[in-house]
């Protein structure tokens, strides 16, 4: 492929386009800041007004929230994976129908795999804008996110209601559920018995990698961090491994699927038979099927990156508490 053609499928941090009114709490105080971006694929967001940067199904998509100090996610759940990386910031992940059963807080380059079928939820706890990257699995992400209920009530007294199709209205702009569309159904006391009220010692030893764990593993040969063999066993219809310039190798190596590259630390030059491309922090880089290529820190200085790619396993539930 030219570098042009290659170019294309590079989403660059400096040319990411947020959507700020993406899910039912756009409205809501103390969310009503946060960004979403939609990275590869169509992701889960509720909003017409959320732009796509690369549609090419790739087995799971790559999605970013990006939040200023003390901005929090309200708490939802997924039908597939919800994985994070923290790009910047410091962030506080919570879990319970009420957000109050466990939490862990998270530093740049720290990973969570935040298991399916619990209510969770995230905040900004830095003094600047955060960034964490987001990876879900399957093309549809499961179709759709799960609220709890008290969000969409909260989220109704400030304008805005979810339809059952999955789409969000704004009363304010006197947009009205259309006709033969009901709003999206609270889930009932019976119905929230079978979200899972997990205690920290259960999720944050199986679901959370911490940075500088993996780069001391990262020695001659990348480091498996979601995987059947993994730091974090589990399968959730894709791979995530993890980078340093100890663990590159100028060896060129190719995927049956498309692969996606996501630099955490320092600049990496990634090469291909025709062009090569510089990576920098928050860029992601969508490597097509069958393209021999090849990644290599472009600077002196730590480096770090993480790759993904979809496996044969199914995107579905991974909580096995």
């Amino acid at each position: 492929m030219t570098p042009a053609e290659m170019e294309a499928r590079i989403v660059r941090y400096g040319d990411l386009q947020p959507c700020k009114t993406a899910f039912i709490d756009a409205h809501t105080p103390g969310s009503d800041q946060k960004e979403n971006f939609t990275i590869i694929g169509g992701g889960v967001s509720e909003s017409a007004d959320q732009h796509v940067h690369i549609a090419l199904p790739h087995g799971f998509n790559i999605g970013a929230a990006g939040q200023p100090p003390k901005c929090r996610n309200s708490l939802h759940s997924h039908r597939t994976a919800e994985v994070f990386f923290v790009l910047s910031g410091r962030w506080r992940f919570f879990w319970g129908r009420w957000g109050t059963a466990g939490e862990v807080v998270l530093e740049e380059g720290d990973i969570i795999n935040i298991p399916t079928g619990i209510f969770r939820g995230f905040e900004n706890i830095g003094t600047d804008y955060g960034m964490i990257m987001a990876i879900l699995g399957g093309d549809d992400a499961g179709g759709g996110v799960i609220w709890a209920p008290q969000v969409i009530e909260d989220a109704k007294a400030h304008g805005l209601v979810l339809g059952a199709n999955q789409k969000l209205y704004d009363t304010r702009k006197g947009q009205q559920l259309p006709e033969g569309v009901g709003p999206m159904p609270v889930l009932s006391e019976e119905e929230l018995k079978a979200f899972p009220e997990p205690e920290p010692a259960e999720v944050v030893p199986n679901h959370v990698a911490r940075y500088q764990d993996m780069v001391s593993l990262a020695g001659k040969r990348p480091v498996k961090v979601i995987g059947e063999n993994g730091m974090l066993r589990d399968r959730p219809g894709f791979e995530v491994d993890f980078l340093t310039r100890a663990s590159a190798t100028e060896e060129m190596h190719s995927h049956d699927r498309p692969s996606v590259l996501m630099p955490v630390k320092g600049h990496w030059r990634v090469s291909w038979p025709d062009g090569s491309a510089v990576l920098n922090p928050g860029d992601t880089m969508s490597v097509p099927a069958d393209l021999p290529h090849n990644a290599l820190p472009a600077m002196t200085g730590h480096a770090s990156l993480f790759h993904v790619v979809a496996t044969d396993d199914p995107a579905g539930p991974t909580w096995k508490g």
